[in-house]
């Protein structure tokens, strides 16, 4: 499938990938940052924006194949949320094309109680598409970042609205469930890789990125203090940090880059022990090493 993307910058090739119900918009405050340092693909995944129309039982697999198809070579992909578990599917399937994953407030090995909660919101989805979209900017801001930033909850609320409501549940039925198959091939991914949500994240959970970078071979995790699930536009400076350190073009300035959360706490797997560390190019954290 065709999807609708638009290319910016030159440098080694990056793809950024979204959540469900959003678009390619929502990196738009992170985007002069990387596309200062790499040439930066920006897709409209299935059923979203300006790409074609998802069918009821579009799979995860089907999702990934769709971006396999705009990649030439190996390219630094990003994703977020939905877009995450894309990245790691695209990571298996085609490791080939996968220079590095950077997963952004990516769900794994949900609970059963986390599961259950998310059948529930796709039920309000099915049954009152309006009333779904607001609960999920009620989850996404805070009532401080909504007050100091109104026009930004209203355009998330708006791109949700605007979905077509069949592929919206469509993609939303893989958001919910294809964690769960992924989880037994995590080992296999080759490429090298960061998981890094947000402190307050309630679906993305610390706990979730903690537990990507134990499955996936040499993955690390990176927590942002303070932040909740919209990574890219709540603290899209820190992000970039995250994604520059992570394709090795880190500087220590990102133009056209907003707002501050502050330093970030990252750890790797597979550690005796921790000590307070830096890596060249990488804020400050506590740090602790595979043995």
């Amino acid at each position: 499938m065709a999807l609708s993307h638009e290319t910016h910058g030159d440098g080694p090739e990056l793809v950024l990938l979204h959540g469900v119900g959003l678009d390619r918009r929502m990196w738009d405050r992170c985007l002069p940052a990387l596309a200062a340092r790499h040439r930066v693909t920006l897709v409209d995944l299935r059923g979203h924006g300006a790409s074609p129309a998802a069918a009821a039982g579009v799979s995860l697999a089907e999702l990934a194949a769709d971006v396999g198809a705009l990649l030439s070579g190996p390219t630094h992909v990003v994703g977020f949320s939905l877009g995450a578990l894309v990245a790691q599917r695209l990571g298996l399937d085609r490791p080939e094309l996968t220079a590095s994953l950077t997963l952004v407030s990516s769900v794994a090995g949900r609970s059963e109680e986390e599961r259950a909660a998310v059948a529930r919101r796709q039920e309000l989805a099915a049954q009152d598409f309006g009333a779904a979209a607001w609960a999920a900017v009620d989850r996404w801001f805070s009532p401080a970042w909504r007050a100091q930033d109104p026009e930004l909850a209203r355009q998330v609320l708006d791109t949700l609205l605007a979905n077509d409501r069949a592929s919206y549940l469509a993609c939303y039925r893989v958001f919910g469930t294809a964690d769960t198959a992924l989880w037994r091939w995590l080992p296999r991914i080759a490429a090298p890789t960061v998981a890094v949500t947000g402190e307050r994240d309630p679906g993305s959970t610390p706990a979730m990125s903690h537990r990507l970078a134990e499955r996936i071979p040499g993955g690390r995790a990176v927590i942002v203090p303070g932040a909740r699930h919209l990574l890219p536009l709540e603290c899209p400076r820190e992000l970039a940090d995250v994604i520059l350190t992570q394709t090795g073009s880190h500087a220590e300035s990102h133009p056209g880059s907003h707002g501050s959360h502050g330093s970030h706490a990252e750890t790797h797997p597979g550690t005796h022990g921790s000590h307070a560390g830096t890596h060249p190019g990488a804020p400050t954290g506590q740090e602790s090493h595979r043995s």
